[in-house]
């Protein structure tokens, strides 16, 4: 009889939540699985209701409803240092509730290597188990850069970070980034994906008077990406081009300090859509019309 206990507890406390285990499906993506230091690591959780009720999840900031863990390669926890503001979810029944959040936001990452990390869902009667994703694996790394220069930071009298720009590969293709660090303790700040770099022409480096970094590199072999980051360490934008009459784009640094690509022509991938569809549209049209 005292072996039966745990598991009629066990339904009793089901029955009171008014849904079973595996009603509740959670599900974990990862973009891919190797991440630069300092680069945001963007995860996806799905939770279907599978249950044939609604349902709502909502908790506290002692009881949140969802949990992310993360542990390194030797099986030890990291603690948050931050929590997802999910706030009260209501699912209905056979609906799918999706979100995207960067861990970077929730942990620290102070160390590099291999992670693993898994959700827990939890209904408002549930204190403890609850609905498990499967778990991922990632990995975070380094890499030396090929360029850096540092900077003061306007407005910040005394404040000074240091741009540099690093060549990765991941996924059997070069990618490049542009990182923010401070030059004091080597803490990386911020980390921007730039995208695919071929190495077929080397990338060029400007500081302009504004103290923003430009950056121009092969992304494709008819393109151009031209990047700029504030020294604040935000990403201002990337700019395509492709070649122009002249010949690849370079980066020019006008009378006033700034700092330009010319040479090349602004790809706007807008106006091309709509140029395409006006040529469609017209090669459409009979070849006689009456005015």
């Amino acid at each position: 009889m005292a072996r039966r206990f745990p598991l009629l507890l066990l339904v009793s406390l089901f029955a009171l939540l008014g849904v079973s285990h595996g009603q509740v499906s959670v599900n974990l993506e990862l973009a891919r699985r190797t991440y630069l230091n300092g680069e945001p690591i963007p995860v996806k959780v799905s939770i279907t209701n599978l249950s044939g009720n609604e349902l709502v999840f909502q908790g506290s900031k002692q009881n949140p409803w969802i949990d992310f863990i993360v542990k390194s390669s030797r099986g030890v926890p990291l603690n948050p240092v931050g929590a997802p503001a999910f706030g009260a979810v209501k699912i209905p029944a056979g609906k799918t509730f999706a979100r995207t959040i960067d861990l970077t936001q929730i942990f620290g990452f102070s160390e590099l290597g291999n992670f693993s990390i898994y959700s827990i869902v939890r209904l408002p009667n549930q204190r403890t188990g609850g609905f498990q994703s499967r778990r991922l694996l990632f990995n975070i790394s380094t890499a030396r850069p090929t360029w850096s220069q540092v900077v003061g930071v306007p407005g910040k009298p005394g404040v000074s970070h240091e741009f540099r720009l690093v060549r990765f590969s991941a996924d059997r293709k070069d990618y490049l980034y542009a990182q923010i660090a401070d030059p004091k303790t080597g803490r990386i700040l911020r980390t921007h994906r730039l995208g695919e770099a071929l190495s077929l022409r080397k990338p060029t480096v400007a500081v302009d008077s504004g103290l923003t970094m430009h950056v121009l590199y092969l992304s494709t072999p008819s393109f151009w990406g031209h990047a700029k980051i504030s020294a604040e360490g935000k990403l201002l934008g990337v700019d395509l081009y492709r070649p122009g009459p002249g010949g690849a784009p370079r980066l020019a640094r006008l009378q006033d300090g700034g700092v330009s690509a010319v040479g090349g022509l602004l790809y706007d991938p807008k106006k091309e859509a709509e140029a395409r569809e006006k040529n469609r549209k017209a090669s459409d049209r009979p070849g006689f019309i009456y005015e």
